[in-house]
């Protein structure tokens, strides 16, 4: 079978395309035919060797897939031959066929097509979990949501929107901007490239203040990090909640003054 592969830690321009053997599944596992795959940030990661999970070289990334069922192996009954599926994987699926954990499977939803389904369970999972699980996002309640038009964030626009929230939208251009608009935000403001020095931090604080009013917002959806982190803390209303999701702007893990929560009665999660 042909396989995208990462041979070397690099760029996405650095992977090959290659002929390898086709997988065998083990016991719980079965073999996916993959018929389309997400991509995500973490897929650009994991060939840099940036991400948490390290596999051996060669390896193929790809974290999510939807296909076909090929085979299965010893003592998998949940699904059979031929059923459409969604695996989530963490990697391997750049490839036309994919071992995946019977336990890992979602069946295919009616009336969702495999390219939709590849780029699902990441992005509105990772958003579906934050919003409701940990922040206990309520009706009525503001939410600012940074990289608004990125697939996490769109995401979380998306549900923050079925969830009965005010989503305000960060973004880093006007076209994005509209695009979060488009998805259920309800105003946003596109704040400046980084890096970001103490000025500029202070004035886009009181930037997103501006979009709610009041005392600041009740959730904050963040999967930027970098010099925007602080800013957003800062935007924080009483007894906010501020959703640490990822690290786009930068390899540096934000550091935060810990009183901001602390003074808002804030959790960070």
């Amino acid at each position: 079978m042909k396989a995208v592969l990462c041979k070397a830690y690099g760029p996405p321009d650095s992977l090959v395309y290659e002929d390898v053997p086709s997988p065998v599944p083990g016991k719980g596992q079965v073999v996916i035919s993959v018929k389309a795959a997400g991509v995500n940030f973490p897929d650009v990661l994991i060939i840099q060797n940036k991400y948490q999970f390290k596999p051996p070289l060669p390896f193929s990334p790809g974290g999510e897939v939807a296909g076909v069922i090929k085979a299965l192996g010893e003592g998998v009954t949940n699904v059979k031959v031929g059923d459409p599926v969604i695996g989530s994987i963490g990697w391997g699926g750049y490839s036309e066929e994919v071992l995946c954990d019977a336990g890992r499977l979602i069946p295919l939803p009616q009336g969702i097509d495999f390219v939709h389904a590849s780029a699902f369970v990441l992005t509105y999972g990772t958003s579906a979990h934050a919003l409701k699980d940990r922040a206990m996002l309520k009706a009525g309640e503001s939410l600012l949501v940074l990289g608004a038009a990125g697939g996490v964030g769109l995401a979380a626009v998306e549900i923050g929107k079925v969830m009965g929230a005010k989503v305000y939208a960060a973004v880093s251009s006007p076209e994005k901007l509209e695009v979060a608009k488009a998805h259920g935000a309800v105003g946003g403001l596109v704040y400046p490239s980084g890096p970001l020095d103490r000025d500029a931090q202070k004035k886009l604080s009181e930037d997103f203040k501006a979009l709610v009013g009041g005392d600041g917002f009740n959730v904050i959806y963040d999967p930027v990090g970098g010099d925007y982190a602080e800013p957003a803390l800062r935007a924080i209303g009483w007894e906010g909640r501020y959703l640490v999701v990822g690290f786009a702007a930068s390899d540096q893990i934000p550091k935060v003054p810990l009183n901001l929560a602390l003074l808002k009665g804030g959790q960070i999660v």
